[in-house]
């Protein structure tokens, strides 16, 4: 069983209309994408995981024709977000392509700083070898890594954003977490050509939610 990490890109139109619409707005960040499914009228069930203004998002799904009925919840200023979206034509063949390859989506997805969706999918070599020429038109694979596929192995992690991977692995490097501590907040932003607060923010809400996972 092999897998291949990519990172989705597409055009300006995205893919689909409502995830482009939060894209754009300012006081909203997408972070995961936790599960997205196809149903049998080709609607499209999805759980995202934002920051940010939640009477913003809120404004966004109720003004979209598109969004067929949403659920939000959450704390402090994380969303999540269960939206039941329409057809739309893009997303819909992207969907189809992985089932008719028998592609598993290893969730959750990442939202790069850039846009991009980050995506492990796990199969065979020939689905692999068989599906690119298949993409739907403008969408892009970005193949980062492939490699035999050990489930876990990356889970936590992975839910974390790029710049909280960044900040963790800088703190884990520098001793933060040895005992004694051999970093402070302050040590780890000028690494990182950012402020002590910055760095202690991150670093406690990276904190809440691996702990969150763990503890039964």
């Amino acid at each position: 069983m092999r897998y291949a990490k990519c990172i989705i890109i597409t055009d300006e139109a995205g893919l689909h209309p409502v995830d482009k619409r939060i894209a754009e707005h300012t006081d909203l960040t997408r972070e995961l994408l936790h599960n997205v499914s196809l149903l049998e009228d080709e609607t499209i069930v999805t759980l995202f995981q934002l920051s940010g203004d939640r009477t913003a998002l809120e404004e966004v799904l109720t003004d979209s024709r598109m969004v067929r009925k949403f659920h939000l919840s959450g704390r402090a200023d994380t969303i999540h977000a269960y939206l039941h979206l329409e057809r739309y034509d893009r997303l819909v063949r992207l969907m189809k392509m992985l089932r008719q390859f028998e592609f598993i989506i290893d969730t959750p997805l990442e939202y790069t700083r850039r846009g991009g969706l980050c995506v492990t999918l796990i199969g065979d070599v020939v689905s692999f070898q068989n599906a690119v020429p298949n993409i739907p038109d403008g969408i892009t694979l970005k193949l980062l890594k492939t490699g035999t596929y050990e489930p876990n192995t990356d889970r936590l992690f992975s839910q974390l954003t790029d710049r909280q991977q960044e900040i963790l692995r800088t703190a884990v490097d520098m001793g933060y977490y040895n005992v004694p501590r051999e970093a402070t907040h302050d040590a780890i932003g000028e690494e990182l050509d950012c402020t002590g607060g910055t760095v202690g923010g991150h670093l406690r809400k990276i904190e809440a939610k691996i702990l969150s996972q763990i503890v039964p």
